[in-house]
Order: structure tokens, then sequence, then C-alpha cells
């Protein structure tokens, strides 16, 4: 879908390598991405973008924030979390990154002035962070904009994790560097990421960085209506060639 609005608008599609979770990421996976791309007839524009070789732009964009007070240290445990958001006097909420985070390591891990960027896991003080922005949502809206609220962010998101102790970063902080960084201006992706959206307009507006255009589209499901997921080994393109499927096969499957 990106593709296509893309070369219809007159527009490049660029290609960018998410590699930020080494323990994860695999050679032979990244060249089936290309030879699957390829054999669907999709070209893309310039050079690939590798995030695990932009890590030191995150890193500085950290540091200014942590400098700043917008970020904090944070040492709890996944356990931790589950039993703070589950205690009689809590209510356990879910955001765009699963519970959210109650705020037990806001002040204790709150940064002292020019203390150095700790190498531990940060969070954003949404409290601070947060403020009135919107952004152009072109597939649900029915004026083609959302509008968000620091206490919209607060409820429904919480302060999210912008570096992870085996990453140095997080997706919302390195997506939203990149796209600034192409100059993109249209993102395709998802309904399912309609909620991180949302994160990543509060994070462009906190670092003064231009918002693109999103379109949030359906998602694609299999003949039971279940969504089709890497983590419920969902079929790859590659499996749907193997079974004689062709490129206008699979560009019917998903609605093109």
């Amino acid at each position: 879908m990106a593709h296509d609005m893309a070369r219809k608008a007159g527009g490049q599609f660029l290609l960018r390598i998410e590699d930020i979770d080494q323990s994860r990421a695999r050679p032979q996976w990244e060249r089936q991405i290309y030879e699957d791309l390829n054999w669907l007839g999709i070209t893309w524009n310039g050079p690939v973008m590798r995030q695990s070789e932009r890590l030191n732009v995150y890193r500085e964009t950290l540091d200014k924030l942590w400098q700043s007070g917008f970020l904090y240290r944070c040492t709890c445990t996944r356990r931790d979390i589950e039993e703070a958001v589950n205690a009689p006097q809590e209510g356990a909420a879910f955001g765009p990154d699963g519970l959210i985070y109650p705020g037990t390591c806001r002040i204790s891990g709150a940064p002292t002035p020019g203390e150095p960027l700790p190498d531990t896991p940060l969070r954003l003080n949404m409290l601070r962070a947060a403020c009135p922005c919107h952004f152009s949502e072109l597939c649900k809206a029915p004026k083609g904009v959302q509008q968000i609220t620091p206490e919209q962010m607060q409820r429904d998101v919480g302060d999210i994790v912008l570096a992870r102790r085996d990453m140095g970063t997080s997706y919302h902080l390195s997506v939203v560097l990149d796209d600034a960084a192409q100059g993109i201006t249209h993102v395709i992706r998802g309904e399912d990421l309609f909620d991180a959206t949302k994160i990543h307009v509060t994070l462009q507006n906190l670092l003064k960085l231009p918002t693109p255009n999103y379109c949030h589209h359906r998602l694609i499901r299999d003949e039971n209506g279940k969504r089709l997921a890497k983590r419920d080994d969902a079929r790859a393109i590659a499996k749907y060639r193997e079974d004689g499927a062709s490129p206008a096969d699979i560009r019917k499957m998903v609605g093109l």
C-alpha cells in the first residue's frame, strides 16, 4: 500500500531495516526481505537505512532529553510493574506498550543537574513531556485530524520506555528520529499501531521535529479472521511463493 501510494503520487518509497534488537536480527532474514520485495515488484529509492548504524544518533537525543529532565531511570522488573498495577488501590490499564507504568521510579530515578546519561532503562516523564498537539490522519478521522491532549497521554499511555538496557534505544524513539532524518512525509502502517502513532507525534512535538501524514490501513487476516503475525507463526511470503501464488495473488489478498 505504501509503495503504490508513493508511486501514484510521484513520490519516493524508502526502505529501512529496523534492527535495533540485535538479539533477533539475522542476515538471512534481511536477505529474505529484499527477495520478497523484489518478487512482488516493489522497488525503493536511495540506500537502505539500517538502525543499528544510527545508535549514536539515538544516544545523543537521549542525552539531551536526560539533561533537560524529561527522562528518568527505571529499575522496575516486569513483575514489579504487574504487582504495582494490580495493587488494591490501583487499576490495571493497558496502553500501546502493555501495562501502563504507574510511575514508581519517576521521582527516585530523576536526574541530578549535570549527571551523565546512565546506561540503564530510561522512561519518558509524560507528565512533563506531553503537550497539546495534533496530527493528520488520512484514513480514519472525519476531518483528517486527530487531537492529542496531555491528559490522554498520561491516562492511556503513561511513561513509556525510551531506552532499553539491551538496545540503548527503543522502537518509538528510533522511528521518530529516522522519519525526520529521511524526510518522511507520509507513514503507512496498520491500524494496530494507531495508538503508537500518538506516542510518535508527542515525541515529534517534544523534539521539534516535523510530523508526517499518517494512514492506518486494515489488518491482513487469515480465513478465520485472525490477524497474521510473526508471533503466531503466520505464513511468510516465501511460503506463498512455494505454494504457487503469484504477486497478483498476494496483492489481491491484502486488498490492493
